[in-house]
């Protein structure tokens, strides 16, 4: 991706890889956040799709 420079090099033995640390913890939040949103529509399946859709249609007055 970037061609690695004796600045990035210095840099990432000071502070680390941080795009590879930031890019890893995006994935574990990925990976937990699907894992509860699986769960979660599995114990409520009457949840509508979407936040904006009724739980009940309206009724007639």
């Amino acid at each position: 991706m970037f061609q690695q420079t004796p600045v990035y090099d210095r840099l990432v033995a000071e502070r680390g890889d941080v795009p590879v640390q930031v890019r890893g913890e995006a994935d574990r939040i990925h990976r937990d956040l699907a894992q509860v949103l699986r769960r979660g529509s599995a114990l409520q399946p009457s949840t509508p799709q979407s936040v904006f859709e009724p739980k009940q249609p309206p009724r007639a007055l």
